[in-house]
């Protein structure tokens, strides 16, 4: 193998250790977000409120659109992310808490 070859697999390993470490930040961000929207479930019950809530739904997805725009990422994909996101929020809070924070 080449000088060449060895300095950029050197650097694409290095570029692929980053990518995973932002992935780990990823899925624990998205941790944090469930325990939160678990812990949101029980206020909603207890103040009568459904746990479906277009309104502030749609608001986290237009958000997630500006947010992706100011960062220079395609607004739609990330929209579809959040409406993900969104969703496992929502089953999250249908959930009892496990004591866990």
């Amino acid at each position: 193998m080449s000088e060449m070859a060895r300095d950029f697999n050197h650097e694409l390993a290095g570029l692929r250790d980053e990518i995973e470490r932002v992935d780990r930040a990823i899925v624990q961000l998205i941790a944090e977000r469930v325990r939160l929207a678990q812990r949101v479930g029980p206020v909603k019950r207890a103040a009568g409120l459904p746990t479906l809530d277009p309104a502030r739904e749609a608001v986290i997805i237009r958000r997630s659109g500006h947010l992706a725009r100011e960062a220079g990422v395609p607004e739609e994909d990330v929209r579809e992310i959040f409406w993900h996101i969104v969703g496992l929020s929502r089953r999250a809070q249908l959930e009892p808490l496990s004591g866990k924070s």
